[in-house]
């Protein structure tokens, strides 16, 4: 478990914030089709006020941490480890009041290739404590365009947090439609939806759009959460690099943990 300083630490030196591989033309790239409401960067928010390229830039400065120089145009960009950090105990606030016996949670990750272990630890995390993982929709299918052409995806929980496999691959997805499917099959049962949602990209945004307290992680060139959050569809958004090793991410979940009161025997990160 790591304190404030020794995460900080972390998070520069293996690139989860800090001077990060998300690139500045990728950062414009991704903000000016957020901009144009390009379907696949709305995450399933429908934004209710005007985000032009000039606002994404101000927004994503104060919550991501990245330029707001609109002439920085190329090469790198960053994350604010400070604003990574800010945002994990805003995250682990929401978590501990789910702590409970009786809370119905559902994880999700549509970056498997990364923030898989983190969900997995978080949604272990609220199970033992009591809470509800929920896993409706199981197998839910729908079909979906990738640059390799047509494909048919599936919800796939593993340990109770969503993914979407194609066949016997994870997938990264930005898509809103499974957790939508998943909302729906919970209505249909005549259930309430969830008191909270732990996710990213469309999994959270979906979730955050239908009503549902939902928290989550973006990364620099992913607006949609950062503009949910700033009209409160979105309860939490934390700043990184969502695509590092996943061992990588070990430190910031013990301290997510602890700063949740999940981790036995230890104390709040100081």
């Amino acid at each position: 478990m790591p304190s404030r300083d020794e995460l900080r630490a972390h998070l520069v030196e293996s690139f989860i914030a800090g001077d990060v591989a998300t690139s500045r033309e990728d950062n414009l790239v991704k903000y000016g089709m957020f901009a144009a409401r390009v379907p696949s960067a709305m995450f399933g928010l429908s934004p209710q006020g005007h985000w032009g390229m000039a606002e994404l830039l101000l927004l994503m400065s104060a919550r991501a941490g990245v330029s707001p120089d609109p002439a920085h145009l190329h090469g790198p960009d960053r994350i604010d480890p400070d604003l990574t950090i800010a945002g994990l105990d805003r995250l682990a606030a929401a978590v501990a009041r789910a702590a409970r016996p009786g809370a119905r949670v559902m994880v999700a990750t549509g970056h498997p290739a990364g923030l898989l272990p983190v969900h997995l630890a978080i949604a272990a995390g609220l199970r033992a404590a009591g809470a509800d993982l929920l896993t409706p929709a199981g197998g839910f299918e729908y079909a979906t365009t990738t640059r390799y052409g047509r494909v048919t995806r599936q919800i796939r929980y593993i340990n109770s947090v969503a993914t979407v496999s194609t066949r016997g691959e994870l997938n990264h997805t930005h898509s809103p439609k499974p957790m939508e499917a998943m909302l729906a099959a919970l209505a249909e049962a005549g259930e309430p939806p969830p008191d909270l949602v732990v996710a990213d990209h469309g999994w959270a945004g979906a979730a955050g759009q239908a009503g549902v307290e939902s928290v989550g992680f973006a990364d620099s060139n992913d607006p949609g959460l950062f503009v949910g959050e700033a009209e409160g569809a979105v309860a939490v958004v934390v700043p990184l690099d969502d695509n590092v090793e996943p061992h990588l991410y070990a430190p910031l979940t013990a301290y997510l943990l602890a700063a949740a009161g999940l981790l036995h025997g230890s104390a709040a990160p100081s």
